[in-house]
């Protein structure tokens, strides 16, 4: 047992058996007393030259059992190391909250590289419910017809309902998360039958929150409170630390944070995205999360992202890119009603200044939404304005 970080390539690019072989071969690296970290075959060599430069500089790391990818959404990954242990305490209350049977088909239609699928991946290994990945980047809901429970981002659990029932008649819970979880999918899901649990949390604090429907709060075994509006918490699942580099995990003793902000009200935990993602626009600061939630309210709206453009007037105008639905009139929005609607729901402040939508937005392996990319094609004048 060498305890060495083995790369391997995410399966996406041909069949469902190509995603059974690369859990096949996770299983190999976790026998051999080594540490699997999946990537995704979409990244660009240069990418991949970096991870494995990082993952070989770090020689053997003792103690440690699985490495993640993080911060995809905002730019280049960093590499997460945990015990086994910090995600193995916690199988028994995702198996509660699941409420996992015997039999058990778990849907995981996000890709291994990210790691919500790896933590469920990491269930598998010690006996929890057969997999369904993926045989390709998209969802196909075909792939997931005998599926009793999800565990995947919202904007899969859309797509499967899309489908309606009858492509997967034997769903009966859903555990949803990488971003936040709109109260139309919660009720559609719910009208089929379908229990749905809701969680936060993050790649370096693994499960934080979850929310049955009546708010966020703490997970099974997780303190939290708020210091400076910032969330931290006390937790057995959080992970050891980054490999190559710094990120947002911060500690202090037992507690622990990655900068979120938020506050606590009669118990529940209300998030408003990260400290360093407020937008300060002439004399207002504006959370970007909180101008997505409303957006995503919005007819025609079923993705959303909010950034700041540096603007030599104002410090910064509120932006807005929009993933606008398809399918005939009732999906399409005009950009003057965009705009009314979202001044029936936004203070003036928070009301995007710039507007611009796009078909699909670009994302990462776990289904989030490509910041950085995104931002990059704006400047670029690759994204339609509106």
């Amino acid at each position: 047992m060498t305890g060495v970080i083995v790369p391997l390539v995410g399966a996406g690019s041909a069949t469902a058996g190509a995603a059974r072989e690369l859990i096949d071969r996770i299983h190999s690296v976790r026998a051999a007393g080594d540490v699997p970290l999946v990537g995704d075959d979409r990244w660009p060599e240069e990418q991949w030259r970096q991870v494995r430069a990082t993952a070989e500089a770090a020689g053997p790391l003792p103690g440690i059992g699985w490495a993640t990818l993080t911060s995809g959404s905002t730019g280049a990954p960093r590499i997460v190391v945990r015990t086994a242990e910090s995600w193995s305490a916690s199988f028994a209350a995702v198996d509660a909250l699941l409420g996992v049977q015997d039999g058990d088909v778990l849907a995981l239609p996000a890709p291994a590289a990210s790691s919500l699928s790896l933590f469920s991946i990491a269930r598998a290994t010690e006996g929890g419910p057969e997999l369904l990945m993926p045989g390709g980047h998209a969802v196909v809901v075909s792939d997931f017809a005998d599926a009793t429970l999800f565990h995947g981002t919202p904007r899969a659990l859309r797509t499967i309902l899309d489908a309606g029932p009858a492509a997967t008649p034997l769903l009966r819970a859903a555990l949803v998360g990488g971003a936040d979880l709109d109260a139309g999918t919660r009720a559609r899901a719910e009208e089929r039958g379908i229990r749905v649990v809701a969680y936060y949390g993050a790649a370096e604090l693994s499960f934080v929150a979850v929310d049955h429907g009546d708010g966020l709060r703490p997970f099974p075994g997780v303190e939290v409170e708020i210091r400076d509006g910032e969330l931290w918490v006390r937790s057995p699942y959080a992970a050891s630390g980054y490999l190559g580099g710094d990120g947002p995990l911060r500690r202090d003793g037992a507690w622990c944070t990655v900068g979120d902000r938020a506050e606590i009200v009669d118990g529940r935990i209300r998030l408003s995205g990260r400290a360093d993602d407020a937008i300060l626009t002439a004399a207002a600061t504006v959370v970007p999360a909180e101008v997505e939630a409303a957006l995503l309210g919005l007819p025609g709206v079923t993705d959303a992202v909010v950034f700041g453009l540096p603007n030599d007037g104002v410090g910064a105008l509120v932006a807005a890119v929009v993933e606008l639905a398809r399918g005939g009139a009732e999906g399409e929005v005009l950009a003057g009603e965009l705009r009314a609607q979202a001044r029936a729901v936004l203070a003036p402040t928070h009301v995007p200044r710039r507007w611009f939508a796009m078909d699909a937005l670009p994302r990462t392996a776990s289904g989030k939404p490509a910041r950085a990319e995104l931002l990059r094609s704006v400047l670029t004048g690759e994204v339609s304005g509106l």
